[in-house]
Parts: structure tokens; sequence; C-alpha cells
């Protein structure tokens, strides 16, 4: 099963999370905005969204400094 992450596929298991994906990709889940299908996916929703064949993630890191 694949999802697309960022314009890069990518593997996962059935019944995986938005969320276990991200800390499997090394995402600080913290510091990230993500939308999936081009929907925004609430950070309290990460763990309970789970993937699906042939989604499309789009993930935004968020990088403080001045």
């Amino acid at each position: 099963m694949m999802v697309r992450i960022n314009g890069t596929e990518r593997e996962y298991k059935p019944g995986m999370s938005v969320l276990q994906l991200l800390e499997e990709t090394g995402y600080s889940i913290s510091r990230v905005a993500v939308e999936k299908n081009g929907a925004i996916v609430p950070k309290g929703r990460l763990a309970e969204t789970l993937l699906e064949d042939e989604d499309i993630l789009e993930v935004v890191s968020f990088v403080g400094g001045g």
C-alpha cells in the first residue's frame, strides 16, 4: 500500500495512522501541520486518522528563528 508525502511515494502498513507514519519518518509532531487529500488534519486527530491507499499528504514543518 502506498501514500504520497510531499510528492514522494512511501509504503505503509495497513491500519497505520497519520501519526504513526509521521513518527516513523522522523517528523517532530509538535512542529508540523498536515493536510490529507486537501483537508487539514487537526493535531488532536492525527492518531485516529488512518491512512488509505493512494492518500496524498502534505506536511509542513515550522522552524523557529529570527
